[in-house]
């Protein structure tokens, strides 16, 4: 578990170099406010690469076993956007249009001077 602070991006990537995997983000299941959405728009840019790369989201990004899936599916504020997968696939989105691209980490770094 981590939080979103630095971008979805950014904490994805920090889960999977940390446990040894993969993994797979459908862009259509990121949770993206209308507000946030259509702010975006209106200046010229793609929500999907805002939800990504922005940060001081503060939400929180967790991964579960497949035996627990049932237990959290219902619930409300728990949105399941992708699956873990084996290192040797890398870390991609999955795009609405139904192409796949590797995630790179844009978000803010801590430890660059």
């Amino acid at each position: 578990m981590i939080d979103v602070s630095d971008g979805l991006a950014s904490e994805i990537i920090h889960i999977c170099r940390q446990s040894g995997t993969g993994a797979v983000i459908e862009e259509s299941k990121v949770p993206i406010h209308p507000v946030t959405e259509q702010t975006a728009i209106k200046f010229g840019l793609d929500p999907i690469t805002c939800a990504l790369h922005g940060g001081e989201d503060y939400e929180l990004l967790f991964t579960i076993s497949p035996a627990d899936l049932e237990t959290i599916r219902y619930m409300p504020d728990v949105f399941i956007i992708g699956e873990i997968t084996d290192a040797r696939q890398g870390i991609h989105l999955f795009t609405s249009g139904g192409t796949k691209h590797p995630i790179t980490a844009q978000g803010w770094n801590h430890f660059k001077q």
